[in-house]
């Protein structure tokens, strides 16, 4: 992994535990590399719930709950699937019956060849925060790895900016 994304990950996991938030991951095309990253991070425990590999699209929607009429439409790469994956894992992954507070996802193509209808490097990241699911496009290019890789640092960005312009939470 590039440094880059892991000073992007110390950051969030810096910016989490500061407000005693956590946060599940959802994962397709990255297939763990997301929450591998954020688990390089010491104290990492204080504030990862954990993470799905919802590579199948099974998965998606079997222990995700992703609509299954979304699924059989417009297939795995679509931005509500990458919503979708985000908001709802972070119930999949509670902990004593606490929900996480923020939900990533990732979903996409990474090649060689083109899935549901898209090609290599289209990517979407679910983020789900205080209230707000969204997802955002990537049009990556490179090879397999390259594309995973960047995924991974998209992914952790987007949550970063996402947590970095809302308010921080007060202390109870």
């Amino acid at each position: 992994m590039p440094r880059a994304t892991g000073d992007l990950a110390a950051r969030l996991i810096a910016e989490l535990t500061e407000r005693g938030l956590r946060v599940a991951v959802a994962e397709s095309l990255t297939g763990g590399l997301v929450v591998a990253e954020l688990t390089s991070v010491p104290g990492a425990s204080v504030v990862v719930s954990g993470g799905v590999v919802a590579y199948d699209t099974a998965v998606k929607r079997s222990v995700l709950g992703v609509d299954a009429e979304l699924l059989e439409a417009e297939g795995a790469v679509h931005p509500e699937v990458a919503r979708q994956m985000a908001d709802r894992v972070r119930a999949a992954l509670a902990i004593d019956g606490r929900a996480a507070e923020l939900g990533i996802a990732t979903t996409g193509v990474a090649g060689p060849a083109d899935q549901d209808g898209r090609p290599p490097g289209t990517v979407f990241v679910g983020i789900a925060f205080d209230g707000e699911v969204e997802a955002i496009e990537l049009a990556l290019r490179g090879s397999r790895a390259e594309i995973r890789a960047a995924t991974v640092q998209g992914a952790i960005d987007a949550a970063l900016a996402r947590l970095e312009e809302s308010s921080p939470r007060r202390a109870e």
